[in-house]
């Protein structure tokens, strides 16, 4: 007669089946565990307050949104014309800025709280709004593409704050770039204003030194009694002309100095007199009174529609309810197993 091989039982050994036999046993204190968790579970996924989230997003502008800008920049003005990526890096360092933050949460995110909410610290209160409200980059491999996110309880006031908060920035990125541009031009204008004046200046000195030397000319003139140009024979006119310019200008006579002197003196503005000077002055004109339309600039183009969201994001009902049915029949087990083997050791 063959031995069968005796497994070794101890009493504090519990075998699946007498688990799940004691738990059987124990079915009204894994409900009574079990019931609360799944009925917290199922409760805060009916009541909790749903969450909706709305997204804009923004992409660079195109040259032809930043044309104005470049009216009377590149080519030889010496003003650089205006890149996309510049004008684009604006309105992002406006949308991430602590300016536009404070004011959308000032302007528009307290007033929307009720008078109790408003009681609390308002750090506390702008903690909350920066979970409220984030602006993010458009994926990992997106390096232009950003979004403006809103995530509160009321859909219709998510789409329009995403709207509103890059509104503002945009607003606040155009001004900055319309006052940096209008800078640019003022002070282009000034430089150029100034080099007028310096033309201005060295016409004068120049008119004056020729007074200077006609006077010292009209003095050798007078005193050999040189009242008209001698006459010169055909072969000497042209080298004897051209040196009446220098040193021989005396040799012009005295009536032909005197006459010049007076025009020069009677001279009112050297200005017909100076090279280039009439196409500065438009330069000038045009760079003080440029007036760009503000309309036509833009700062960033809108990827798409704001949809309005017609299914909260927070909180997950599905997944709560299976989470808390699962930890309530788990932990409802684990009860009934402790108390069927408190009850077994009592009765050994």
């Amino acid at each position: 007669m063959r031995n069968e091989p005796q497994r070794p039982y101890r009493d504090d050994e519990i075998e699946l089946v007498e688990l799940v036999q004691g738990v059987w046993r124990q079915k009204l204190w894994a409900g009574m565990v079990a019931a609360p968790m799944v009925a917290a579970g199922f409760a805060y996924a009916l009541l909790a307050t749903p969450v909706y989230e709305a997204k804009l997003f923004v992409e660079p502008p195109t040259q032809n949104d930043i044309a104005q800008l470049n009216f009377g920049r590149g080519g030889d003005s010496g003003l650089s014309a205006l890149t996309v990526k510049e004008v684009y890096d604006t309105h992002l360092q406006a949308l991430q800025s602590e300016g536009v933050r404070n004011r959308f949460f000032r302007d528009v995110y307290l007033p929307s709280l009720s008078e109790e909410q408003r009681r609390g610290s308002r750090d506390s209160l702008y903690s909350d709004f920066g979970n409220v409200l984030t602006v993010a980059a458009a994926g990992k491999g997106s390096s232009t593409r950003y979004a403006v996110t809103a995530s509160i309880s009321d859909p219709q006031q998510a789409a329009k704050w995403v709207v509103a908060y890059n509104a503002l920035a945009a607003e606040t990125a155009k001004r900055e770039v319309l006052d940096s541009n209008r800078s640019e031009m003022m002070v282009k204008a000034d430089n150029l204003q100034t080099q007028i004046e310096g033309a201005k200046a060295s016409a004068r000195k120049e008119r004056e030194d020729r007074i200077t030397q006609l006077k010292e000319a009209l003095i050798v003139a007078k005193s050999i009694g040189l009242e008209k140009p001698p006459v010169i024979s055909q072969s000497l006119s042209a080298e004897v002309s051209a040196a009446m310019g220098g040193s021989l200008t005396y040799m012009r006579g005295t009536k032909a100095l005197e006459a010049e002197i007076a025009n020069l003196v009677a001279r009112t503005t050297d200005e017909p007199f100076i090279n280039g000077l009439r196409p500065m002055q438009e330069r000038v004109m045009f760079y003080r009174n440029l007036k760009l339309d503000p309309s036509l600039i833009q700062v960033f183009e809108q990827d798409g529609a704001v949809e309005l969201p017609d299914r909260p994001v927070k909180p997950k009902k599905s997944l709560i309810v299976v989470l808390s049915v699962v930890l309530g029949l788990g932990a409802g087990a684990l009860a009934a197993m402790a108390r069927d083997l408190w009850v077994r050791r009592r009765q050994a």
